[in-house]
């Protein structure tokens, strides 16, 4: 059977389909957690001519972050340095803000998917199709990524138990079984 996973982290995504014990299709690029608070940084110096940091985007993002528009929007006040008087000002960025700000990145994350889709067997397709695609990694917890990505690629997506560490507990029990997983590579490399 083929499972489809998604790592979102702080600095990459990777797309990977698993079967059998070893991938069979795969992407990576450079387009996560970071790059979204660069955006919300942009987007905000640009729409309000505010000067933010990096802690302010990454608080913004984890506060009223969402993949997609909503009625009910989250609010945050932020402050930061006003562009035009160079004095401190206040601001309250909202959820559906944050959406249209990262907007460009997350259709690159699923242009990657889709990259990956069309290397992917059909019949591994077919299974992801019922399964579903796991998200993890710490910005896999964004509001609503899961139905961004079902609207844009027609598959559920889940986020997986504890998306923030499940990458690093699954290392631990590798590197538990070290000697299977050597072997596992042995019948790939044929």
């Amino acid at each position: 059977e083929g499972n489809m996973v998604i790592n979102i982290g702080g600095g990459t995504t990777e797309v990977a389909v698993i079967s059998l014990g070893g991938i069979v299709a795969w992407a990576s690029l450079r387009v996560a957690g970071n790059k979204f608070d660069q955006a919300i940084t942009d987007y905000i110096r640009k729409k309000y001519s505010l000067a933010i940091g990096e802690t302010t985007a990454e608080n913004i993002k984890i506060t009223a972050g969402s993949a997609l528009p909503n009625k009910e929007k989250i609010e945050i006040k932020i402050r930061g340095r006003d562009l035009l008087s160079g004095l401190p000002k206040d601001l309250i960025v909202t959820s559906n803000e944050v959406a249209e700000a990262i907007n460009e990145h997350l259709i690159e994350i699923i242009n990657a998917v889709q990259s990956v889709f069309n290397v992917t067997p059909p019949e591994l397709a077919a299974d992801i199709m019922e399964k579903g695609i796991i998200l993890s990694g710490g910005t896999s917890q964004l509001r609503h990524l899961d139905e961004f990505l079902k609207r844009a690629l027609g598959v559920e997506a889940y986020l997986a138990e504890d998306p923030l560490f499940c990458v690093a507990k699954g290392t631990a029990t590798i590197l538990e079984h070290i000697d299977v997983y050597k072997r596992t590579l042995l019948n790939t490399k044929r």
